[in-house]
């Protein structure tokens, strides 16, 4: 599985278990929602500062969000 379908499919799900939507969890990080469902939909790469901005509303930190990307990643 490439890294920005991971890191998509992780961040999907800890967005919809926050209960947020794109447009939520946009206004908070301070993020576009078009950027969020580019993310998501892995046709964007996120940069460590984004990574940053998202995780503290998705309720993990960001080397736990990576650490969950990777196992995504090793284990599909």
């Amino acid at each position: 599985m490439e890294a920005e379908v991971a890191f998509g499919l992780v961040l999907r799900e800890l967005r919809k278990q926050q209960s947020l939507s794109q447009e939520a969890l946009a206004l908070k990080a301070g993020l576009e929602r078009n950027y969020i469902s580019l993310l998501e939909l892995g046709q964007n790469s996120a940069s460590i500062k984004t990574i940053f901005k998202l995780t503290p509303y998705l309720g993990v930190t960001a080397t736990e969000f990576i650490g969950m990307v990777e196992a995504k990643i090793l284990n599909n």
